[in-house]
């Protein structure tokens, strides 16, 4: 069963709209979670805002939100100022502009969501719309309200629906430039370069799902389990790490990890 949609609206190009609605494409909710509780009691233990001066309590009504012009000195912002910014991106995916889908590096892609037709009567505009980037290889441009920000998304056809990827802000995205412009001056050795290319394929596998799993989840269902029998676990053996030598010689090394590597294949 599909997950409840969180966002409905329309997708449009130019004269072309159709309805859509649209869901997050991961989630967090599978992660085991743990409340805070004190210790003594084993009640929950609440958080709350105080007065930075006072040290009182504030209710979230007395709660706002402020831009800090200098030392104690606030511009407040109220809620519904938020929510009159961008009101024309609230609720429809107007696609402006379209860009080839390899020109936008990884790093500007934040959030992912999964964009589909919402009743029978939008779903061959939308399908239109999908078939025509998935054939020209291109990817739509938009702006769209979200977590109560306009940002900027990028359209992507996927199967027989469309991935909107949230934009980073250009503010938020630093120039790698700056960080590799020392880096890669001297060349690698042409038999360097082939034993890499040798170690490269020795580890190459079809991407798999399970290659993301998350070992300290599982440790935590097992504590968890352990728990509840009024069991202790044991904590497990720390690996031994050896601290590398700054001081490599790099066609030993290739050497000996092409050796290891075709012995435990074998």
């Amino acid at each position: 069963m599909a997950p409840r949609s969180f966002w409905k609206g329309y997708l449009k190009l130019s004269l072309v709209t159709c309805r859509v609605s649209m869901t997050p494409a991961v989630t967090e909710s599978g992660k085991v979670r743990f409340h805070n509780l004190n210790r003594k009691t084993h009640n929950r233990v609440m958080s709350q805002y105080v007065d930075a001066v006072t040290g009182e309590a504030v209710e979230d009504e007395d709660q706002v939100k402020g831009y800090a012009k200098g030392e104690d000195d606030y511009v407040l912002i109220e809620d519904e100022e938020f929510d009159d910014v961008g009101l024309e991106s609230t609720r429809t995916i107007d696609i402006s502009t379209f860009v080839p889908v390899e020109s936008i590096g990884w790093i500007w892609y934040d959030r992912p969501h999964y964009l589909a037709p919402d009743d029978e009567v939008s779903a061959e505009a939308f399908a239109v719309i999908r078939e025509a980037m998935a054939k020209t290889g291109t990817a739509g441009i938009a702006r769209l309200v979200m977590y109560r920000r306009e940002r900027a998304v990028l359209l992507i056809p996927k199967d027989k629906g469309i991935v909107v990827w949230t934009l980073r802000y250009g503010d938020e995205v630093r120039d790698a430039g700056s960080y590799f412009h020392d880096v890669g001056k001297e060349k690698p050795s042409s038999q360097h370069l082939t034993m890499m290319k040798k170690l490269i394929g020795e580890r190459t596998a079809r991407w798999d799902p399970s290659m993301a799993d998350d070992p300290v989840q599982d440790r935590l269902l097992d504590i968890v389990a352990a728990r509840q029998k009024g069991k202790k676990v044991k904590k497990p053996a720390e690996p031994k790490q050896e601290t590398p030598s700054n001081v490599i010689d790099i066609m030993s090394a290739l050497k000996k990890s092409l050796a290891a590597e075709r012995k435990s294949s074998r």
